[in-house]
């Protein structure tokens, strides 16, 4: 067993994170005409919008916060915040933008499994990639009520440290995750699984951050006028 998670937790997320940095690298070098995001809008606009806002408020709050909840050292949060109250902090705001994803994610799910127009233009990969999104959704979820079991943020700290060992390239790194309950792994190595594919999916168009649409100036939009018959005169 400690073979397997030497391999799960200390290894594959540097294969993971290889293929997702060279792989985006390659695909937007040699597939440029790919790098998208294969919006389904134009084949039916029902939920869309909702299923869309939600699902993006959601997730990127959500990555937002493993971003920083994972990778800032517990030593500098320390003289500000308690390691249980960090725990809470991520509890509270977790569970609610979960939320917000969860309706997001169904509402596009449901649309792409059972909608025929949507059905039909959709490849198995689009579909893939919501369900290995959708489980990890609800595994992250799932983990909140892990954490209300131990409310003295050890865990935490254990789970910030393995993350900070990956990203500074330190060996030791999966014996801070050893012990920890399945649903902490399994939710850790689903999401390693998830940048190992993504230059092969849809989920490459993050990348490209529509910053500019922020200062994009307003597009003028008339309405369409009704066409002018002339007859012949007399």
């Amino acid at each position: 067993m400690n073979y397997i998670n030497q391999f799960c937790f200390q290894i594959f997320p540097y294969i993971a994170l290889a293929v997702f940095f060279i792989g985006s690298w390659v695909r937007f070098d040699r597939d440029p005409y790919t790098w998208r995001t294969g919006s389904s809008q134009l084949l039916s606009g029902k939920w869309m919008r909702l299923g869309s806002n939600c699902m993006h408020l959601g997730i990127i709050a959500i990555l937002a916060g493993h971003f920083v909840g994972l990778l800032t050292p517990h030593a500098v949060y320390e003289p500000f915040i308690t390691s249980s109250q960090k725990q809470l902090l991520a509890m509270v705001a977790g569970g609610l933008f979960g939320l917000f994803a969860f309706v997001g994610l169904t509402i596009l799910l449901l649309r792409r499994l059972f909608n025929e127009r949507i059905r039909a233009n959709s490849s198995g990969r689009d579909i893939l990639v919501l369900l290995l999104l959708y489980a990890q959704l609800l595994l992250g979820m799932t983990s909140i009520f892990v954490s209300a079991g131990h409310m003295d943020g050890a865990q935490m700290v254990k789970l910030g440290e393995w993350a900070q060992h990956i990203v500074t390239f330190r060996w030791g790194a999966a014996d801070y995750i050893a012990d920890a309950h399945w649903i902490y792994k399994s939710h850790v190595f689903l999401g390693m699984i998830l940048f190992f594919i993504f230059p092969f999916t849809r989920l490459v168009h993050i990348w490209s951050l529509p910053l500019g649409y922020l200062r994009r100036p307003y597009q003028v939009v008339r309405k369409r006028q009704p066409a002018i018959h002339y007859g012949q005169g007399r």
